[in-house]
C-alpha cells in the first residue's frame, strides 16, 4: 500500500479496498449506526404483560388502556399498599412517562414484604408500559425504572448473630 492513512475515513476506504478474506465468523457488513427499534408487544385483548422483581418479590403485571385503576392481588391499590410512600412508588412510572390516568393495571404479586412488592410492581409496570408503547421507553430507562434492582439481603454467616453482627465479646 503506497497510500498514507491520516484519518479514519482513509483507513475505512483502505480496508474496504483490500482483498483480504474475512476471518471465520466475521462478517463484512457494517453495523447499523441507529438505535435498536423496539416493537409493541400486546396480546389479543390489547394488554401488555411484564414481570417485575425486587428483593424476594415477583410481580406479574398486565397494563391496558383505561381510567387509571390499579388492582393488586384482586384488591384496590390503596387497600393493598396502605402506606402513601408505597402508593407513590407504584405511580412513579406513569408520571415519568406522562400517561397518568390513561392505563389500568392488574397485577399479582407474591413473596417478600410490602416494600419489595411495591418495587416489584413498579418494575413490572415500567416494563409493561415500554412493551405497550415503545415511545416511553427512553424516559423510563433514563429514570432507571427498567433496570432490576439486584440488591438482596446478605446471608447469615456461621459464628455470627446476623450477617455481620457478632455476639457480645467477653474477655473473661
Amino acid at each position: 500500500m503506497s497510500e498514507e492513512i491520516k484519518s479514519l475515513s482513509d483507513l475505512k476506504s483502505a480496508v474496504s479496498d483490500s482483498d483480504a478474506p474475512a476471518a471465520e465468523g466475521e462478517t463484512t457488513a457494517m453495523v447499523s449506526e441507529s438505535a435498536p427499534v423496539y416493537e409493541q408487544k400486546r396480546d389479543a385483548q390489547g394488554r401488555s404483560y411484564a414481570t417485575g422483581k425486587r428483593k424476594d418479590a415477583i410481580a406479574r403485571v398486565w397494563v391496558m388502556p383505561g381510567t387509571g385503576k390499579i388492582t393488586v392481588n384482586g384488591r384496590e391499590v390503596a387497600k393493598y399498599f396502605a402506606r402513601p410512600v408505597l402508593q407513590m412508588v407504584i405511580s412513579q412510572p406513569f408520571k415519568v412517562a406522562n400517561v397518568v390516568g390513561q392505563f389500568d393495571v392488574v397485577c399479582t404479586v407474591a413473596g417478600g414484604g410490602l416494600s419489595g412488592q411495591a418495587g416489584a410492581v413498579k418494575h413490572g409496570i415500567s416494563k409493561a408500559l415500554s412493551h405497550y408503547d415503545p415511545q416511553v421507553r427512553p424516559a423510563l430507562k433514563k429514570a432507571g425504572f427498567l433496570t432490576r434492582d439486584s440488591r438482596v439481603v446478605e446471608r447469615k454467616k456461621y459464628g455470627k448473630a446476623k450477617a455481620r453482627k457478632s455476639f457480645q465479646f467477653s474477655k473473661r
